[in-house]
């Protein structure tokens, strides 16, 4: 008797491939664990402040800020910024210097560089006008799905001090991420390690961070409602000073006004936001900013003109 159902015999049918599984993406830097959930509290602001960007060619720009405050003496800041022609993402140019002077003549200064395709390099100098305060050398490698740093901190051998920062982040699936931290210090008469563990898991509209070791907790969590708000949650515990933060933060995009809001409320009854007002099409960017702590019965406000 024939196939009367259409069917082709067991020994025709084509076989399915083995569904072949995208590769792990790599986890990113360890600094960065919290960055979408900082990102959305506002930047403490206060006094008036001048900021003006040059952009003098395709690789270097420098920018002039003056600071007048009620805190302290007004303060004058040069910017200046070099990125080469190697660019592996549109956050990531090598190489690339950055310093910033102040009128007091400290400066800060960092040296990106690209030893190899996944391995990167990176110097921080710090001076107090004619003193070092501090160096510092990072050496990170960027596998397909993990992440090692390794950073070295006002290293000095005849003093036989250090301080030394071990990172390692691994992609566990495709949303999660672990990893763990060590930071080892010696100097004359002491020496100890800590130890930190690291959780990160990412959704499509929200992502939660945990750090937790024997200094202490950092936990965040970042939420993405729609194109316009973002709200992020963060706690900290430092067991060396005794002290817990909550803070909640949102972040509030008005495009068709060209303006952004930020604010934040923490438990230490501190309470602030940031209104940024970009003035198409002249090249300008307003901001004002305040901020009010209830405990101590301080309030502080800022404003600020950034063109270019």
């Amino acid at each position: 008797m024939g196939n009367t159902l259409g069917l082709a015999p067991m020994g025709t049918l084509p076989r399915r491939g083995p569904r072949r599984e995208e590769p792990l993406p790599n986890p990113g830097s360890f600094d960065e664990l919290h960055r979408l959930c900082k990102d959305v509290f506002p930047a403490q602001m206060e006094g008036v402040k001048l900021v003006v960007n040059k952009v003098l060619s395709s690789h270097f720009q420098v920018a002039h800020t003056v600071h007048m405050s009620a805190l302290g003496l007004p303060g004058y800041h040069l910017h200046a910024a070099y990125a080469g022609d190697w660019q592996l993402s549109p956050t990531e140019v090598f190489p690339t210097v950055v310093g910033d002077m102040d009128s007091s003549g400290s400066l800060n200064a960092q040296v990106l560089l690209l030893l190899a395709e996944r391995l990167r390099a990176k110097a921080v100098f710090q001076t107090q006008q004619a003193k070092f305060l501090t160096w510092q050398f990072d050496g990170e490698y960027r596998g397909d799905d993990y992440t090692a740093t390794l950073t070295l901190g006002n290293p000095d051998l005849i003093g036989e001090s250090v301080i030394m920062v071990a990172h390692f982040l691994q992609s566990i699936t495709h949303r999660l991420v672990l990893g763990g931290e060590l930071v080892y210090h010696r100097r004359p008469g002491e020496e100890g390690a800590i130890l930190t563990l690291a959780g990160k898991y990412s959704a499509v509209h929200w992502v939660a961070t945990l750090n937790v070791g024997s200094g202490g907790a950092h936990a965040s969590y970042y939420h993405r409602a729609n194109e316009q708000v973002q709200v992020g949650v963060e706690f900290e515990a430092n067991t060396r000073l005794q002290d817990t933060t909550f803070s909640f933060g949102y972040h509030l995009t008005l495009p068709q006004a060209n303006m952004v809001f930020r604010g934040l409320v923490d438990s230490n009854w501190c309470v602030g936001a940031v209104l940024e007002k970009k003035m198409p099409p002249l090249p300008v960017t307003l901001a004002l900013g305040a901020f009010l702590n209830h405990w101590r019965n301080r309030f502080h406000c800022g404003f600020s003109i950034t063109v270019g």
